[in-house]
């Protein structure tokens, strides 16, 4: 029986130090993305269970593999935690000097902290669906109470590589930012490869408009919008913020979107990973040479402009499915137009970095779109 338990802790710190080794490098395959994000903002927890191997294998001859694995995996566990205190640090100092701090004692205080890492997400908010295209089966859900003075309206755009996804991908920002006393409409749109851009963009503006006239029912205040996407929906987010030309919408937030379609096409992501020219070419309707129109219309960085609105940018340096670079790319037209703007940047994080509320990520992204959006939209 010793010698079975021996080789199954073994194997459990085998397989943990595996999945820690994504906590600071980057994944070779597309199945070892979701493990990463684990191994990134949930490291912490697992941190305690190799803690545990280590302390049963320590002073065991017969076990030094399994506490020498516990314990490197413990360190790199660790990583992302202890890097996050500086990276906080610069989105604290770049934050308060671009939108100004709170006095509002429910805000997060500080971009990082330690105890955060344990407690629990948001409280949920009440949450009402509606659809707001009946031809085309588009629904969306708008969080907080739908009575008392209008609110500030903050729209999520869900990510999924325009192929997936719908409005309930990760609501736990959407309930924070409810509780917060802002009124958030998660919103859907048409995806590929059935449906090609720009329906996907016109799915936005049609939601936008449909928020805007039932504005009243919804105690929303249809003068101060936000958009605020990931991945995908980070893209949709940047383009319809930068061509509506809507004096309404006073800010932008994008979780990792891409900025420039043909940047993408021509510095595609390793193909084990994500196949870029496919997801783009059914997302588009065909590569840059059959509908360059499309390339074009679809990347927020060419429409950047003086009357852009505010942006931030959330986005882990290592990702491996929107390279980091399209953050720094779009970062360069903000800054050459004189639009204001903040980058948050997450030194080990990857796509998919705001998985956990509450992890190393987590934390900083909200401090960050909290600060933004009462500067935006008060």
């Amino acid at each position: 029986m010793s010698g079975a338990l021996t080789l199954a802790r073994l194997a459990a710190a085998g397989f943990l130090f595996f999945i820690s080794v994504f906590a600071v490098f980057k994944v070779p395959i597309g199945p070892l993305w979701k493990p990463a994000v684990v191994a990134t903002e949930y490291g912490h927890f697992l941190v305690v269970i190799c803690l545990a191997i280590a302390a049963f294998g320590w002073g065991d001859s017969r076990q030094t593999g399994a506490f020498a694995l516990a314990l490197c995996a413990s360190v790199l566990y660790l990583t992302p935690t202890l890097r996050a205190f500086g990276a906080a640090a610069v989105v604290e100092r770049e934050g308060k000097a671009r939108w100004g701090d709170l006095s509002d004692a429910n805000a997060q205080s500080s971009a990082f902290s330690l105890p955060r890492l344990f407690t629990r997400g948001p409280a949920a908010a009440p949450v009402q669906r509606h659809v707001f295209d009946a031809a085309n089966g588009l629904e969306l859900e708008v969080y907080g109470p739908c009575d008392g003075s209008p609110r500030p309206l903050v729209i999520a755009i869900h990510g999924g590589s325009w192929n997936s996804g719908d409005y309930t991908q990760l609501p736990a920002i959407n309930h924070h930012l409810a509780n917060r006393g802002y009124a958030v409409a998660a919103i859907t749109y048409r995806l590929a490869p059935n449906h090609t851009f720009p329906k996907q963009r016109e799915d936005v503006f049609t939601a936008i408009a449909w928020l805007k006239e039932h504005a009243a029912e919804l105690a929303i205040d249809p003068t101060r919008i936000a958009l605020l996407g990931r991945s995908a929906g980070g893209q949709l987010a940047l383009l319809a913020g930068y061509v509506a030309a809507d004096t309404a919408i006073k800010g932008v937030v994008s979780y990792y979107g891409p900025t420039d379609m043909n940047y993408a096409w021509t510095h595609p992501t390793n193909p084990r990973v994500l196949d870029t020219p496919r997801t783009l070419s059914e997302y588009l309707g065909g590569g840059p040479d059959h509908v360059p129109e499309h390339f074009n219309d679809a990347s927020p960085r060419g429409f950047v402009s003086q009357e852009s609105p505010p942006t931030l940018l959330i986005h882990g340096t290592r990702d491996e499915l929107v390279f980091y670079v399209q953050t720094e790319r779009l970062q360069a037209r903000l800054t050459e137009e004189g639009v204001p703007h903040q980058v948050a940047s997450l030194p080990w994080a990857t796509h998919g970095l705001d998985a956990n509320p509450t992890g190393p990520s987590g934390q900083i992204s909200t401090w960050a779109i909290e600060r933004f959006l009462a500067n935006v939209l008060n």
